[in-house]
């Protein structure tokens, strides 16, 4: 189960690539500035993962718009995700967990998902300004998405 809302949310430092090379991104640098949306995702270059990233990416106004801050979360490294990124136009920044200690903070670890080890599950975590869990939500199954207007929801209040 997934930390639930109105937990202090786990802060953390992880690494994105961006143009300029590899960047840190840090929870806590965004406490009192603006919410953040964390999207758990199992692995890069896999179906659901991709039109995930995909569709977020189409819909990134929507969440920017209501003053957000974006990440998705998964186990690959960052050099994974520039490349999966640039090869199918996904613009949301991707945070890479490659020693797996945030989904184990978050509490959304996938075991063994198809037998190469564990990952990320399918999550969504509305993160509000003052640090606390304001949705929170994993998947039933890795097939399955988020309720995106349920974030969205969150995200308005």
């Amino acid at each position: 189960m997934p930390l639930a809302v109105g937990t202090k949310a786990p802060d953390f430092t992880l690494k994105t690539m961006t143009a300029d090379g590899l960047k840190d991104v840090k929870l806590s640098d965004f406490a009192g500035k603006q919410p953040v949306v964390l999207l758990f995702f199992p692995l890069a270059y896999t179906g659901v993962c991709t039109a995930e990233m995909c569709d977020v990416s189409n819909g990134f106004a929507g969440y920017t718009s209501l003053g957000a801050a974006v990440y998705g979360i998964s186990v690959d490294s960052p050099f994974a995700h520039a490349a999966w990124a640039k090869e199918n136009k996904i613009t949301v920044p991707l945070l890479s967990d490659l020693n797996k200690t945030v989904i184990k903070a978050y509490d959304v670890v996938f075991p063994n998902l198809a037998g190469v080890g564990d990952t990320a599950a399918r999550a969504a975590f509305v993160v509000g300004k003052d640090g606390v869990i304001k949705y929170a939500e994993q998947t039933a199954t890795p097939k399955d998405l988020p309720n995106f207007a349920a974030v969205k929801a969150a995200l308005a209040q």
